[in-house]
C-alpha cells in the first residue's frame, strides 16, 4: 500500500463520520503520489500525518435574542489548519448544513489553494449553521455581534483573518468588523470583503467570478481556443456566479444559465447582469422576481429536476461554470454536459464537482479546471486587500483587477507546468494539488517541528 492510500485508509477509519472531508482528502492524496514517491523527505518528516490534522480546531456556543426577544442557540467554528506559509486566511459559512466535516473540508482545500496564490497565507475555514434567509437585518446584526464576541480571541491581523463565503456577504462582515473593533478597541486588518469606506478593497466583491473566467481563458489558450461567442452555462446567483456573469459578458461570452435553491435561469440571449444583481443584491427575492422581469427568460423550479440532478447542467454548453456549492454536479450531470459537446468546465464554488464527475473530465479531455486552482481569485484579492490594510493604502479597481488577472495566469501556469513535469500534461487536478502541496510541505520541513 502507498504512502497516501495508508493515510487514507487510517483517516477513513478514524472520521467515517465526516464524508466531505475525506472526499477532499482522497480527491487530493489520489494525486500526490507521484511528488511522495519523487521526494522521500515527505514521508521520512510524516507531512501527510501533519498537513491532514487542523493545527487548531474552535467549537463555541451562539446565543442570540431574535425579533421576538426569544434566545436563539447556534453552534460556531474555527478550523485553523494550517500556517505553514503565513496566517490562517479563510471564510465564514453560514448555512444550516455547517458542521466540523464541512469546516474541514474546506480548510483543507483552502492550505493549497492559499498556497498556489503565491501569497504568504494559511489555510483555514469557519462558520455557523446560522440561517440568514428569512431574517431580519437587526437579527443577522445581533447574530453576528454574538459570534464575535467568541470569535475574537482567536483572530488577528498577522493570526488569523476570515473572509465571507455562503451566507456571509459585506452586511455580515460589516456586522462582524463592528463588533471584533468595538471588543478589542483595534482598528486592523482582521477582516477581508469590508466595506470601501472602512478598509476593503476594490474588485473583491468580484474577484472569485472574474478569477473563475481568467482561468478558463487561460486553460483554453492552451488549446487555441477561446469563450467569445460562445455559450455558457453558470451555477448559483450569488456573489460568484453573478460576477462570473459578468465576466462572461464583458469577453464576448454568453453565459445562459443561473440558479438558486429553488429553481433555474435559462435564458438564450444570455443573462441580464444588471437584473440578476436588482433581484439578489437589492430585493434579496427568488429567481422567479428575475422571470417576471425578463420575458425570454424560462425558469424551472427544483420541483421538475430529475432525481439527484441540477438542470442547469442540462443545458447544452460550450463551458460550464458550477459556481454554487459543493457536490452540485455527479456523474450523471458530467455525463450530460458532455454528450451535449461540453469542451471546459471551471469550479468558481469548492469542491462542486463529486469523484466520479472528476474522474469523467479528466477521461474526456476537456479543459477542466479544479476550484483550488480556479476559484482563488478571492483569496487571493483578499490577500490584497491586507496589503493594503498593512500599507493604509488604497488601490484602484484597475490595479487590483490586473493583480487578480496576473495571479490567475501564474496559478494556471503553475498548475500546467507541474502536470507536465510529472508526465500528465494539462491534468490541473495534480498538477494544481502538487504544485500546492510542495511549497507548504518544503515549508514545513524547513520549520521543523515543536
Amino acid at each position: 500500500m502507498s504512502y497516501s492510500q495508508q493515510i487514507f485508509e487510517e483517516l477513513s477509519s478514524r472520521y467515517p463520520y465526516q464524508p466531505e472531508f475525506l472526499q477532499a482528502v482522497q480527491e487530493v492524496l489520489v494525486t500526490l503520489q507521484p511528488a511522495l514517491d519523487k521526494n522521500p523527505a515527505y514521508q521520512k518528516h510524516k507531512i501527510l500525518e501533519r498537513i491532514t490534522v487542523p493545527e487548531r480546531s474552535f467549537q463555541f456556543k451562539v446565543e442570540w435574542l431574535d425579533d421576538k426577544g426569544e434566545i436563539q442557540v447556534n453552534r460556531g467554528y474555527r478550523i485553523q489548519f494550517n500556517s505553514a506559509i503565513g496566517p490562517y486566511k479563510g471564510g465564514l459559512r453560514f448555512h444550516p448544513t455547517v458542521n466540523e466535516s464541512v469546516l474541514k473540508f474546506l480548510g483543507f482545500e483552502q492550505i493549497f489553494k492559499n498556497s498556489l496564490t503565491g501569497t504568504p497565507i494559511g489555510g483555514a475555514k469557519g462558520g455557523a449553521d446560522f440561517d440568514p434567509k428569512g431574517k431580519s437585518d437587526n437579527e443577522i446584526m445581533r447574530f453576528c455581534q454574538a459570534f464575535m464576541v467568541q470569535l475574537h480571541r482567536y483572530i488577528g491581523a498577522t493570526i488569523d483573518v476570515p473572509a465571507g463565503d455562503i451566507g456571509v456577504g459585506g452586511r455580515e462582515i460589516g456586522y462582524l468588523y463592528g463588533a471584533f473593533k468595538r471588543l478589542t478597541t483595534s482598528y486592523e486588518g482582521v477582516l477581508t470583503g469590508k466595506g470601501l469606506t472602512y478598509g476593503g478593497s476594490l474588485a473583491r466583491t468580484e474577484a472569485t467570478g472574474y478569477g473563475t473566467v481568467y482561468f478558463a481563458q487561460e486553460m483554453l489558450k492552451t488549446r487555441g481556443e477561446s469563450l467569445e461567442g460562445k455559450a455558457c452555462a453558470v451555477s448559483g446567483a450569488g456573489n460568484v456566479a453573478i460576477y462570473c456573469c459578468q465576466k462572461l459578458k464583458q469577453i464576448g461570452a454568453i453565459p445562459v444559465t443561473v440558479s438558486d435553491s429553488r429553481g433555474m435561469i435559462y435564458d438564450k440571449n444570455g443573462i441580464d447582469v444588471e437584473i440578476l444583481q436588482q433581484v439578489k443584491e437589492v430585493e434579496r427575492a427568488s429567481l422567479t422576481r428575475y422571470a417576471e422581469l425578463v420575458p425570454t427568460a424560462k425558469y424551472t423550479p427544483v420541483s421538475e429536476y430529475a432525481q439527484g440532478r441540477n438542470n442547469v447542467w442540462s443545458v447544452p454548453c460550450y463551458a460550464a461554470f458550477p459556481c454554487a456549492t459543493q457536490n452540485e454536479l455527479n456523474l450523471e450531470d458530467a455525463k450530460c454536459l458532455l454528450a451535449n459537446g461540453c469542451k471546459c468546465v471551471a469550479e468558481g464554488a469548492n469542491m462542486p464537482s463529486s469523484i466520479e464527475a472528476i474522474n469523467a473530465f479528466l477521461a474526456s479531455g476537456i479543459a477542466y479546471g479544479p476550484a483550488k486552482a480556479a476559484n482563488a481569485g478571492g483569496v487571493a484579492t483578499s490577500q490584497l486587500e491586507m496589503e493594503q490594510n498593512a500599507g493604509m493604502c488604497s488601490w484602484t479597481f484597475d490595479e487590483v483587477d490586473s493583480k487578480l488577472h496576473q495571479i490567475m495566469v501564474n496559478i494556471h501556469n503553475n498548475a500546467y507546468q507541474t502536470s507536465i513535469e510529472f508526465g500528465d500534461k494539462g491534468n490541473l487536478v495534480l498538477g494544481a494539488n502538487i504544485a500546492g502541496f510542495r511549497k507548504v510541505a518544503d515549508t514545513m520541513i524547513a520549520q521543523g517541528v515543536i
